[in-house]
């Protein structure tokens, strides 16, 4: 049996899927594709030709863009640990504060980690500061704050599972950085 046209859909955990609001009301949603991914439905969006957002769920409508498809592309090629850099047009939404810390985040590398007090280092302000801008970070996993960690512990994290997710991301990292090292080493 179909469901009524304006049933609400559902994620393949069968969770109410995340509708994505325009950034400015009245206008037309933003194009989204979602994905299975291992830490969940994953939904990216754009805008202007940029990815603007990455939210856990699936969203309730799907677009078919080029950008779209090379985001899906290049996220299941992360999760498969067959990429390490991400070569996506980004455009979070942020205060110029947020986004020289999202800069910088950019710039740690594929399995490595740097504690907040380092992207403060670069981004300036202060290490609650960079954890507040990560907290805000609309693009995750491909803007990587989950490679910034506390001096003393694991820090925190907002996306998904929260911690879970966080310590899914810097395993899966870390043995692909392994896997892709041993490698090497053999050749």
């Amino acid at each position: 049996m179909l469901a009524a046209p304006d049933a609400p859909t559902l994620d393949s955990q069968g969770r109410r899927a995340l509708p994505f609001a325009a950034s400015n009301p009245g206008t037309k949603t933003l194009p989204q594709v979602s994905l299975h991914s291992p830490i969940g439905d994953i939904s990216v969006s754009e805008e202007a030709g940029a990815i603007v957002a990455l939210d856990w769920g699936w969203g309730r409508d799907q677009s078919d863009t080029p950008l779209l498809r090379r985001a899906r592309a290049q996220l299941n090629a992360y999760f498969d640990g067959e990429l390490t850099a991400f070569d996506l047009p980004l455009a979070p939404a942020g205060t110029a504060y947020q986004r020289r810390v999202w800069q910088a985040l950019c710039a740690i590398p594929y399995g490595e980690t740097r504690c907040y007090r380092d992207i403060a280092r670069v981004a300036g302000g202060s290490a609650r500061s960079v954890g507040q801008a990560n907290g805000r970070n609309p693009i995750p996993i491909i803007i990587p704050c989950h490679r910034v960690v506390a001096a003393s512990h694991l820090g925190g994290y907002s996306g998904g599972d929260g911690l879970a997710t966080k310590r899914a991301l810097l395993d899966l990292e870390s043995r692909e950085q392994a896997r892709l090292f041993s490698r090497s080493a053999a050749a």
